[in-house]
C-alpha cells in the first residue's frame, strides 16, 4: 500500500475517489467544460505565449516543489528560463 505526505493510504483514497477529475476542464463563457488534453495544453500555452508577449518574460513566475525529483525541478526551471525567458523561479529545497 501506498503510504502519501498525509498519511497511510490517503493517496491511493485519493486516487480512487468517485469524484476526482479525470479529464481536463476548460473555461468557456464562464462555465467550465470537458475539453481534450491536446485543447487544455494548448489553452495553457496560448496563456503563457500571450502573457510573455503582452507583459514581458519577467512577468512569468514559477515556484517548483521540494517533493519533486531533482530532474522534475530542473526540468522546470529548464522552461523557465529557455522557453519562457524567465529567470523567476524558485522552491522550497532549501527549507
Amino acid at each position: 500500500m501506498a503510504k502519501g505526505k498525509h498519511g497511510k493510504n490517503r493517496d491511493v483514497r485519493q486516487a480512487r475517489n468517485r469524484e476526482r477529475l479525470t479529464t481536463p476542464m476548460v473555461r468557456e463563457n464562464g462555465e467550465l467544460r470537458p475539453a481534450t488534453w491536446d485543447e487544455a495544453l494548448d489553452r495553457v500555452a496560448d496563456g503563457f505565449t500571450s502573457i510573455r508577449d503582452e507583459h514581458g518574460p519577467e512577468a512569468f513566475g514559477m515556484f517548483s516543489c521540494s517533493k519533486a525529483t531533482n530532474e522534475v525541478n530542473y526540468a522546470a526551471q529548464r522552461f523557465a528560463r529557455m522557453v519562457i525567458g524567465s529567470n523567476n523561479i524558485d522552491s522550497c529545497n532549501r527549507t
